[in-house]
């Protein structure tokens, strides 16, 4: 809203600044003759101009006279960050206009196809600031292709004969929706963007502005999606209680599986707050307490391949020395190679309506703990999932400025009328906070295995001596820096949003 200022300034201030510079060129040129009108006292201007008077209307000058209905869904898994985004949308509209409508889909394309809506009433803008607070999404999602007929049939979605995409916008046309903000990841996106091109074509103008949501951080070309950096604290702060089960018997494996299909981001991310977390901690070694015993063992993640041989007899000789292992595992590391197991053996890999395997049931941690238990030598193995507690949290610090920042972004790009999701562009100087294009957006974006805190990690708990060792790895995909892990929080934001909403 900054940049739009010098819109802010009143009609006869402007009508003054171009009398005397026309007057300046009339003096050089000895041509021109100026005589300044006489100027509308403060009464007359608000009253012939009180469209520069209110901020709201001043903002809307850049975006046209068109009056907007905004419509908000997020949809897909959950992540931290979704009712924040929602709690930040209203509250960026309401300070920007508050007559615009403001609606919410309920349970993402679900509500949408089903025309089932909450309207934002006075009293809900009032109180947005709450939802910043929570995890989870205030007015529910789901999954849902649009373009998948018989998976929207089968689920009573749509009617027979009906496409889903002609449903959903003939829904946003009826609700006289013009902007729609949705909050999820790369499917969700440019599923909006293709409601957007498909109602062109029929002459009805929709702006869809996106937020990226996923807390595998892996959207092109989207520098870090939103919860992503919570996720890794909470999965971190999930496994600092399982961690104390290897205490419980003799020779345990403990396998951390952490979300991630194609990515390894949080699951390097979270082994890495956990680590510098375990660091600051107080030990007692001469009575059993030792760092050794609690840390991290082995880093499992898709962009590595994984010699289970050579691993195993490592993991042996670090089981026999301490007597437990800790590794941490990608739910999507050596997916493939367990479908094609599966496949073989005649059983069926079940798949969401997107057409993924439901990794519940292709199961990686319990396929590396067996693979690893018999050759180390295990008493007893524990599987623990950290993905659902990470996903559900409400935002950290760090988070919620980045939301805050990426819905008053998204907020501007609507009112311009520019499409796009929002966040901070890796083909721009300087990471540029802006709306990238939608035919830019795609999912499975790659870690870098190559940043310098994954491979000093890896050297440090034993599992390379190298720090080039996955050089050849690195060559076969195109990497770009990822962003930078944070464990401590850079001010205390929730606190200030506190106590601007104990003064509201």
């Amino acid at each position: 809203h900054k940049s739009l200022r010098l819109f802010t300034m009143p009609m006869w201030k402007m009508m003054l600044v171009a009398a005397v510079m026309c007057a300046f060129a009339g003096t050089a040129s000895g041509t021109l003759t100026v005589s300044v009108p006489t100027l509308p006292s403060i009464a007359s201007d608000q009253k012939h101009f009180p469209q520069l008077l209110d901020r709201h209307e001043t903002l809307r000058m850049r975006g046209g006279e068109k009056k907007h209905k905004v419509a908000i869904l997020t949809a897909g898994g959950l992540a931290p960050c979704l009712s924040s985004a929602i709690g930040f949308l209203i509250e960026e509209y309401t300070l920007y206009d508050p007559s615009i409508e403001i609606i919410c889909y309920v349970d993402g394309y679900k509500g949408l196809l089903k025309g089932q809506h909450i309207k934002v009433s006075k009293e809900d803008r009032k109180m947005a600031g709450i939802l910043t607070r929570h995890g989870g999404s205030a007015i529910g999602n789901s999954r849902v292709k649009l373009t998948n007929v018989a998976d929207c049939l089968k689920r009573g979605l749509v009617k027979e004969g009906e496409e889903p995409q002609k449903v959903a916008a003939d829904q946003l046309v009826k609700d006289g929706v013009t902007v729609l903000h949705t909050i999820g990841g790369d499917d969700t996106n440019t599923a909006a963007a293709d409601l957007a091109k498909f109602l062109k074509t029929n002459d009805y103008d929709l702006t869809v502005v996106g937020l990226p949501k996923t807390i595998d951080n892996d959207v092109y070309p989207i520098r870090l999606s939103l919860g992503a950096w919570t996720a890794a604290q909470q999965g971190a702060r999930f496994y600092a209680n399982v961690v104390n089960e290897h205490s419980a018997n003799p020779r345990m494996l403990i396998v951390h599986e952490v979300m991630g299909r194609h990515c390894g981001w949080l699951t390097a991310a979270t082994a890495k707050c956990y680590r510098d977390e375990l660091k600051a901690q107080n030990m007692l070694p001469s009575l059993g307490l030792r760092q050794d015993r609690l840390d991290v063992h082995g880093v499992y993640i898709p962009e590595l391949s994984i010699d289970i041989e050579s691993e195993a007899k490592r993991l042996k000789a670090k089981m026999d020395e301490i007597g437990n292992i800790n590794i941490f595992i990608s739910e999507g590391a050596g997916v493939d190679d367990i479908i094609k197991q599966m496949e073989a053996e005649g059983k069926e890999v079940p798949r969401d309506a997107f057409g993924h395997p439901k990794l519940d049931a292709v199961n990686p941690g319990k396929y590396f703990a067996d693979q690893f238990a018999k050759s180390i030598g295990a008493e007893k193995t524990m599987v623990q999932k950290s993905g659902y507690f990470a996903r559900s949290a409400h935002p950290n610090d760090q988070d919620l400025a980045l939301i805050k920042d990426c819905a008053l972004k998204a907020v501007e790009s609507a009112m311009l009328g520019v499409g796009g999701v929002v966040g901070h562009d890796e083909d721009t100087h300087n990471f540029e906070l802006r709306a990238c294009e939608f035919e830019r957006i795609a999912g499975g974006k790659p870690f870098n295995v190559q940043e310098g805190w994954f491979k000093a990690m890896l050297v440090d708990i034993g599992q390379t001596k190298d720090p080039h060792q996955h050089q050849q790895e690195v060559q076969k995909r195109h990497y770009k820096p990822n962003a930078p892990v944070r464990t401590s929080s850079q001010g205390n934001i929730r606190k200030r949003l506190e106590e601007q909403f104990a003064k509201a």
